[in-house]
This record gives C-alpha cells, sequence and structure tokens, in this order.
C-alpha cells in the first residue's frame, strides 16, 4: 500500500501531551480525526524531530518537527452495483438518500451485495472517503433493513470525520414515524410502572435505560437497567387510531442511536411496532374497533412500521445547518388509513 507524508510543527504553547498536540495542530487539510491519530502513533507511523514515538503521553516541544505517515486508500473490495438511489442531496463531500424497506446498509456475510453500499460505490464513483485505508462511502449511522428513510454517507474524509464527531456528541437530530400497537399515554397508569420510562410535559413518553445483545438471541437487543449501552428515546402521540384507541402514530426521536433501540424501547413499554417481526408478535385488533380492513391491514404488515422522516446535522465543511424530511412511505399511509387515520 502506498503512503503520503503528512509534515508540520507543533505551535506555540502546546498541550503537554503528544495525541492532543497533534490533534490542535495537523493540518485540516489531513482530515485526521484524534481516533485516527491515536491508532497511527501506535502504529509507529509518527515521527517527532525525526524519531519515531509511540507514546501518546509524550511530551512535545513547541516548534517540533511532525512527520505523520498516513497510508493512501485502496480501492474497496466491495462492488459497485447499479441500483438506484433515492437522492435528497449530495455535494462534493456528503450525501444524503431515502433509503427503501428491504435494503441493507453494508454488505454482511448474509447479503454480501445489494445493499446501500454497493449502490452508492456506483453512483458516487471515485469521489469515496478513503477513512481507514480503503475507497468506500463513510458510513456513519445505519437504519435497519426493514427501516425507510433518511440516512446521510460521508463522500470525503473530511466530511466522515465531522459526521462522526457530531453522531458520537449526539448532536444529530432524528425523528422517525411509528405506528404502534396502543397508545403510549400519561394516563395509563400501566406505563408508570414500567422501570426506565417516564413521561415529560405535554404527554412525551421518554424512555431511558442500557441497552445489549439479548442472552439467548444474538440477533435481538434487550433492555437492562444496569448493564449495557445507554439508550434514551422520547415519543409523543400524533393521532390515535380507533376509539378507544388500539394503536397510534408516533413521533420518536433519539438523544442515543443504539441498535433497534426505537423497537426495543416501545416493545419494552408493551407498545411494539406494528409488523415488527422481532420485538412485536401479531396482537389481534378489534374488528369492532378498526373495521375488519384494518385488522387484515395490521396482520399482513410486511415491516416494522418505522420510518426515518427527519435528519439534521452541522455540514461538516460548510458549517451549514441542514434539515432534510423525507415523506411517509406508502406502506405506511396505507395502513395508517386501513387503521382510520389522516394521512
Amino acid at each position: 500500500m502506498s503512503a503520503s507524508l503528512v509534515t508540520f510543527a507543533i505551535a506555540a504553547s502546546p498541550p503537554p501531551r503528544l495525541d492532543k498536540a497533534l490533534a490542535r495542530d495537523v493540518p485540516e487539510a489531513a482530515s485526521l480525526s484524534r481516533s485516527r491519530l491515536a491508532k497511527l502513533i501506535a502504529e509507529g507511523g509518527v515521527q517527532v524531530d525525526g524519531v519515531v514515538v509511540q507514546d501518546p503521553r509524550f511530551r512535545v516541544a513547541e516548534g517540533a518537527a511532525i512527520a505523520i505517515l498516513v497510508e493512501i486508500a485502496e480501492e474497496s473490495h466491495i462492488g459497485a452495483e447499479d441500483i438506484p438511489l433515492d437522492v435528497v442531496f449530495e455535494d462534493d463531500d456528503l450525501i444524503v438518500v431515502n433509503k427503501p424497506a428491504g435494503m441493507v446498509v453494508h454488505p454482511a456475510p448474509g447479503t454480501p451485495g445489494g445493499t446501500l453500499v454497493n449502490a452508492l460505490i456506483h453512483h458516487c464513483g471515485e469521489t469515496l472517503s478513503g477513512v481507514g485505508g480503503m475507497k468506500r462511502p463513510g458510513i456513519v449511522h445505519r437504519i435497519d433493513k426493514e427501516t425507510t428513510g433518511l440516512l446521510v454517507a460521508a463522500k470525503s474524509d473530511r466530511a466522515h470525520h465531522g459526521l462522526a464527531a457530531q453522531f458520537a456528541d449526539h448532536t444529530v437530530e432524528r425523528r422517525y414515524l411509528a405506528i404502534c400497537y396502543g397508545e403510549p399515554s400519561s394516563n395509563d397508569p400501566r406505563l408508570r410502572g414500567i422501570k426506565g420510562a417516564s413521561f415529560e410535559a405535554s404527554n412525551i413518553l421518554k424512555v431511558q435505560t442500557f441497552l445489549g445483545r439479548h442472552k439467548t438471541d444474538r440477533q435481538r437487543q434487550a433492555v437492562s437497567l444496569t448493564t449495557g449501552r445507554h439508550a434514551v428515546t422520547r415519543a409523543r402521540i400524533i393521532e390515535s387510531l380507533g376509539a378507544p384507541p388500539v394503536a397510534a402514530l408516533l413521533e420518536c426521536w433519539l438523544e442515543t442511536g443504539r441498535t433497534h433501540q426505537i423497537r426495543v424501547h416501545l416493545a419494552h413499554c408493551g407498545h411494539s411496532l406494528i409488523g415488527d417481526p422481532v420485538y412485536g408478535g401479531r396482537r389481534k385488533l378489534s374488528p369492532k374497533v378498526v373495521g375488519e380492513a384494518g385488522v387484515a391491514a395490521a396482520a399482513t404488515f410486511g415491516r416494522q412500521a418505522l420510518h426515518a422522516a427527519t435528519l439534521g446535522f452541522v455540514h461538516p465543511v460548510s458549517k451549514e445547518t441542514l434539515e432534510f424530511e423525507a415523506p411517509m412511505p406508502a406502506d405506511m399511509r396505507d395502513l395508517l388509513r386501513a387503521l382510520g387515520g389522516l394521512v
């Protein structure tokens, strides 16, 4: 693999540690994040005054000559595939797409092709991020295979680092539309007894737990109150469906972004998503409330009723605040109508 050399001098009043001094002074054009710099130090890719230094705590002095050897990205082993994309926004640094149901984001052993990444490699051509030493679209977040909606990917290294930092800091706005069984209302005393669930002003449900892999089913996530990754979901009712309500259209938003987070948290509260094959089951709705058409629509809905409707972030290069919206897909609109909702 070929490499390039990044050289510069440490500026005045440097931080006491090498890793922090490099993060402060490395040229922006090099597109080297703190985590990438830490890895380069550990791998022996950083020289200080001609000497390789692998200790991130090394005390570096003002004026020290820095040389960083950075590998040039190779072509990805992932193949390009001519798969149509619904592109919402695109520039030289990033692309926002509206992902359809049934599309996996990244190739995996069970899904080697037909993914969003395969489509992006074909669409973007040579304008791809090389983060990690491999040319590929910068996938900084994912949505489940059967979830529809908005997803941003980086085309340049500088965008990749900037977007990844925003997701790590939980500053990206992500709002989802969901159709669940029942109505998660503060008037329901059962909900107030569920650990991790509470209500904020304006009848906003807050679910705060830890999430981790299920003990016996590695494909599932499970709620824990003591171990795992911290996860916070909020949801509000947009429309109650049925009288009395047997389902609801919700707006959900994430403070954190964990695997299956909305699906797991709503199921934990007894309000699983209609059509969710992993966490939802098939509840029988009353034809007296939603009619035979509503019962049939819920029973045959082929995926979790979840759509990533809003995505907002600061453009990592232009610093412009961007917000995008994707309309509810046709299958969820049809389900909502069948349950007596207004679209």
